[in-house]
C-alpha cells in the first residue's frame, strides 16, 4: 500500500495523500530505494530504505552533521509525538535509528550537508537549534522558504543631532533549493527591502551610527537606508565521503564571508528595529554588488574565502552597482554543539567611501553566537561580537557587541550593549576633531507582545528604550543632556516554522551532553 510522509515530520506516515496534521504541508508519497553502501550512506545513522521523494536526496540529515550528534537516542520530544498513537490512519512514529524515516531534516540551500536551522546570511553560520521564521512551500523535490519583516514605527532621538519620525523599516527574503541528484544541490536566494521608500535617502535617526552618503554628504547619527536588492545570489553544493562536503557561492548583490551573520538574520537581534551603531565594523559587507565565495566543509567545521567589491552600495538605491572585485576575505566557522556557533574572519576592504576612495580596511571580527531552546515555544538567543577597523590615516578601532533575545510564547525581552571607538572624522565633526578617536555606546532594553501569535503572521506591538553613552568633549557637538531614544512599533513576520519539537528535543540534547 502507497504510504505518505511529511518532508518536515517523517514521523508522520498516512495510508493517504492529505496535509501533515503538525504543520499543514502537503504529504508527499514515500516511495522504496535501495540502500546505499557507500561511507556518505553509512555515516547517516543507516537511514533505512524507505525515502520520500522530496527528501530523499534534499532533506535528509546527513553525514556532514557534528559527529556528537550521530550517536543519540531518540529525543523525548520525539518519543513523546511517537505515543500519541494512531488517530485514524495517522500514526506518528518515533525516529530511531531503524526507523524508515529518521532523522530527515530540510537542507540549507547553500550546502547540501546543513540543516536549514543553521542557514544565516550570505554563507555564515548561526546555531543549529535556532527558531526559523518562515513559510515553507514544496513544489515536488523543489523548496522555497519565505522570510522577513516590517517595523512600521514611530522613533524619537534626543540631542541636538537627534530627530524623531514615522518611518518603516524592512526586508523580505525567498530563499530556493532543487536536488541534482542525491549528493548535488542548487540553490539561489533573493532579498529585497523597501527601505528606498520608507527611509528615503537620509534612513532614519539613530545617535553614533555612520556610514555611507546622501547628497554627497557623509551620513552622521543615521542608520542608511538598504538598497531595493540586497541579495541576488546562486549557489552549488557538492557532498562528498568522509563527512566533506564544498560549495561555491555568487552575488550579485551578495555578502561575503566576512564578520558574524548580519544583524537582522541573527536570532538575538530579530526583534530589535534598529541597527548596531558597530554595524561598519562587524556586518556592514552585507550587502555587495559582486561576491564569489568558495567553502570547504568538513562535519561541523567549515573554511571559505571570498574575492567582492569592496565599495558600499552608492546613493542610488534602485540600481545595481559597478562590481570590482578588488577586495578578498576568509572565515573559519565551527559548530561545536547544536546551540553554539562561532566564527573568526578578516577581509581587506579597499575604497568602501564613495567620498574618500583613497581609504583601505583591514578588518578582523570574531564572534559566538548561544541559542538554547527552553521548551515549546520557549527560546534565548545570545551572540557576542568584536570587531576590528585598521584603516587608512585612523589606524585601528575596536568595537564590541552583546546581544540577548528571550521569547516566551508571546512575550519577547530583548537587550543589547555596545562600545565602539570611532572617529571625529567618521562622526562628521570639525576638522579639529577629524583625526581624535571617541568611544561611544549604546544600551537598548525592548519589548514586544505578540497580538497574533503562530497563526501564519505574528503581529507584535512593541517599546524600546536607548541610552547613549559620550565623552564628554563631544557635548560641543551634542549638547549636556543624556543622550537618548525611544520608539513604539509594531513587528509583523511569518510565525515560527514548525518544529517546536525539533527546538524541544535539540534542547534536551544538549542539556544531556
Amino acid at each position: 500500500m502507497q504510504k505518505y510522509t511529511c518532508p518536515m515530520h517523517p514521523e508522520v506516515i498516512i495510508d493517504h495523500p492529505g496535509n501533515c496534521p503538525k504543520c499543514g504541508m502537503k504529504l508527499v508519497p514515500i516511495k522504496e530505494k535501495k540502500r546505499r553502501t557507500s561511507n556518505a550512506q553509512r555515516s547517516t545513522s543507516k537511514v533505512g530504505a524507505m525515502e520520500s521523494p522530496a527528501v530523499a536526496s534534499h532533506p535528509l540529515r546527513d553525514s556532514n552533521r557534528p559527529s556528537h550528534e550521530h550517536h543519540h537516542p531518540p529525543s523525548v520530544a520525539a518519543t513523546t509525538h511517537g505515543a500519541a498513537g494512531e488517530h485514524g490512519h495517522e500514526k506518528m512514529h518515533p525516529p530511531s535509528h531503524d526507523s524508515d524515516a529518521a532523522e530527515m531534516e530540510m537542507h540549507s540551500t547553500i550546502d547540501l550537508a546543513d540543516p536549514m536551522s543553521r542557514e544565516g546570511s550570505g554563507t555564515s553560520w548561526i546555531p543549529d537549534s535556532s527558531p526559523m521564521y518562515g513559510r515553507m512551500f514544496m513544489f515536488g523535490e523543489n523548496m522555497l522558504m519565505l522570510h522577513g519583516a516590517i517595523f512600521p514605527r514611530y522613533t524619537n532621538v534626543s540631542t541636538r543631532r537627534g530627530d524623531d519620525r514615522i518611518d518603516a523599516p524592512n526586508w523580505f527574503m525567498a530563499m530556493f533549493s532543487h536536488p541534482l541528484g542525491d549528493f548535488t544541490q542548487f540553490g539561489s536566494r533573493l532579498m529585497m527591502s523597501l527601505d528606498p521608500l520608507t527611509e528615503g535617502g537620509r534612513g532614519y535617526p539613530l545617535l553614533f551610527q555612520t556610514g555611507e552618503s546622501w547628497n554627497e554628504e557623509a551620513l552622521h547619527d543615521r542608520q542608511h537606508p538598504h538598497d531595493l536588492f540586497d541579495e541576488l545570489s546562486f549557489s552549488l553544493s557538492q557532498k562528498f565521503e568522509h563527512d566533506l562536503s564544498a560549495y561555491v557561492y555568487f552575488g550579485y548583490p551578495g555578502e561575503p564571508a566576512l564578520g558574524p551573520p548580519a544583524f537582522m538574520h541573527r536570532p538575538s537581534a530579530m526583534d530589535d528595529p534598529d541597527a548596531p551603531i558597530a554595524h561598519h565594523w562587524q556586518d556592514s559587507t552585507h550587502i555587495t554588488f559582486g561576491v564569489a565565495t568558495g567553502g570547504l566543509q568538513w562535519r561541523d567545521v567549515k573554511i571559505e574565502g571570498s574575492i567582492f567589491t569592496g565599495r558600499e552600495p552608492d546613493e542610488d538605491r534602485y540600481d545595481f552597482d559597478r562590481p570590482r572585485f578588488d577586495s578578498y576575505s576568509g572565515r573559519l566557522s565551527w559548530n561545536p554543539t547544536q546551540n553554539l556557533a562561532l566564527q573568526v574572519s578578516y577581509g581587506y576592504i579597499k575604497s568602501p567611501e564613495e567620498l574618500h576612495p583613497e581609504t583601505k580596511i583591514h578588518r578582523t571580527t570574531a564572534s559566538a553566537m548561544y541559542n538554547l531552546p527552553l521548551g515549546h515555544d520557549t527560546n534565548w538567543s545570545n551572540t557576542f561580537v568584536w570587531g576590528q577597523n585598521n584603516a587608512t590615516e585612523e589606524g585601528k578601532t575596536q568595537s564590541f557587541l552583546i546581544e540577548s533575545n528571550y521569547q516566551r510564547g508571546r512575550n519577547t525581552v530583548y537587550f543589547r550593549w555596545e562600545r565602539v571607538q570611532k572617529s571625529g572624522h567618521e562622526l562628521v565633526l570639525d576638522e579639529s576633531d577629524e583625526s581624535e578617536i571617541f568611544s561611544v555606546s549604546g544600551y537598548s532594553l525592548g519589548y514586544v507582545r505578540d497580538l497574533s501569535h503562530g497563526k501564519g503572521i505574528d503581529v507584535g506591538l512593541g517599546t524600546q528604550l536607548t541610552i547613549n553613552d559620550r565623552p564628554d568633549s563631544l557635548d560641543r557637538y551634542y549638547g549636556d543632556d543624556l543622550g537618548y531614544a525611544f520608539q513604539f512599533f509594531l513587528r509583523i513576520r511569518p510565525s515560527l516554522h514548525s518544529h517546536g519539537a525539533h527546538d524541544h528535543a535539540e534542547h534536551v540534547a544538549g542539556m544531556e551532553k
